[in-house]
């Protein structure tokens, strides 16, 4: 069900049904630009958390803000017409208190036009799910290695090794048995990936998972080659940006040091003679 043609936007009950079908398309996007590039080609596009360490320089996600969360959505919004819009809520959100995220939820959907939110977390947030479920906000559930919990699992690990896998297939089967309307999975076994596939009723999308995941999902920048400060092993660059963009401003920095740029075809001439006459002949 990836999106071809001038397809109207996805909805997330469409999602929803897309379980063992084509794989779904996901990418993140974080401006206006990016996410009009992406929009033909994706079925899914989150505004993720990772902003604030791809175009923010943050070390984690945790230090990303409601507000820096609805400025990015706003824009991505702008940029979109087929993909089905998600936005993460961010560290903070919605942990309080089933209250509390149904008010940020409400305030990220109003405000940037989103059509459904990301929370992490697994059985301890399937009440919370249940809550905004039944309440008009759809959630995608986002289960394994979850980015906002690492200082709790002490980095940035693979989840759901050995006897731990019981512990995040239950996760997955709660999130989606509360209603999640599609389940990440982070950074998990291959093996467990393609059970928990087979197990819940809702569709997966893998982003360091498997392959029998009813879809995938990547950072943008990680996958065109622009952010280089890591690279993920579950990564494929299918672009090098961020070196041809290092190469060009190389060259730029080297025209304007030898006067090679700005060339005549760059700059203006006077006014011709009869324009600064005022018209006469």
């Amino acid at each position: 069900m990836s999106v071809t043609g001038k397809n109207p936007a996805l909805t997330p009950p469409q999602v929803a049904k897309s379980k063992g079908g084509t794989p779904l398309v996901c990418l993140t996007a974080y401006t206006t630009p990016m996410a009009k590039l992406v929009d033909a080609h994706c079925d899914v596009v989150l505004v993720g958390d990772s902003v604030g360490m791809v175009l923010h320089g943050l070390p984690s996600t945790l230090g990303v803000t409601l507000d820096m969360m609805i400025m990015h959505g706003q824009a991505v919004r702008r940029g979109l017409e087929r993909a089905l819009m998600v936005v993460d809520m961010p560290f903070g959100s919605y942990e309080e208190s089933r209250e509390q995220a149904f008010r940020n939820a409400a305030r990220l959907m109003a405000e940037t036009g989103c059509a459904a939110v990301k929370l992490e977390g697994g059985e301890p947030m399937a009440g919370t799910i249940r809550f905004l479920a039944t309440r008009g906000v759809p959630v995608m559930g986002h289960v394994g290695l979850t980015p906002q919990a690492v200082n709790a699992f002490g980095g940035y690990a693979v989840q759901g090794r050995g006897e731990d896998s019981e512990r995040v297939a239950r996760d997955a089967a709660a999130v989606a048995e509360a209603g999640a309307f599609a389940v990440v999975l982070e950074k998990v076994p291959e093996p467990l990936a393609r059970r928990i596939t087979g197990e819940i009723a809702a569709p997966t999308i893998g982003i360091g998972a498997s392959q029998a995941c009813d879809g995938q999902i990547l950072v943008v920048d990680d996958m065109l080659g622009a952010f280089t400060d890591f690279r993920p092993k579950f990564v494929r660059r299918y672009a090098e940006l961020g070196a041809e963009a290092a190469k060009a401003i190389a060259a730029y920095a080297a025209d304007v040091r030898a006067r090679r740029f700005p060339a005549a075809e760059h700059v203006f001439g006077d006014m011709p003679k009869a324009v600064a006459r005022g018209g006469a002949a």
